[in-house]
């Protein structure tokens, strides 16, 4: 069950979120796209909510820009952990309406939120999720974080 689902409201919503896609591709998860709109599919998102966990995902990601009620939503019906990016889109208010929607969740319903169009964070934490319990995806996450930390010293050396 390493399965990651990455969910978004529109298609508008994929230059985003193709961060959270090509960042989990990188580290062999297995990613499944879809879109799922809380507003325009209703029965869509209930579904995937609903029976996200008995189709081999372990981990949701779900993008949506200005009321952005999906993630929450995915959230309200899933046992699985949701992360929620918020996507500054068309109809924002500079994308704080996006970030508020999925950072102010009732007590219960719990949505691991990333910053603004912060999907590449998202997939990066769902495969530590993922690392926990699958030593070869948490390999990859050290390996990943060992080369951040060499591209860090190697760019300081270029300042003198």
């Amino acid at each position: 069950m390493n399965k990651v689902g990455v969910i978004m409201g529109s298609k508008s919503d994929l230059p985003v979120m193709q961060d959270a896609i090509d960042i989990l591709k990188e580290f062999g998860v297995d990613v499944e796209v879809d879109i799922v709109s809380a507003h325009r599919t209703p029965e869509k998102l209930f579904d995937y909510g609903k029976n996200a966990h008995t189709k081999g995902f372990a981990v949701i990601i779900a993008g949506a820009g200005g009321a952005a009620h999906l993630p929450g939503m995915i959230a309200s019906l899933s046992p699985l952990p949701v992360i929620g990016v918020p996507v500054k889109s068309s109809n924002s208010i500079d994308g704080w309406d996006s970030v508020l929607s999925i950072l102010q969740m009732p007590g219960g319903v719990p949505v691991a939120t990333v910053a603004l169009n912060g999907a590449k964070n998202a997939g990066i934490l769902a495969a530590q999720i993922l690392g926990a319990s699958d030593i070869s995806v948490r390999d990859k996450i050290i390996a990943y974080k060992e080369d951040l930390k060499v591209k860090v010293n190697e760019s300081a050396k270029d300042l003198n």
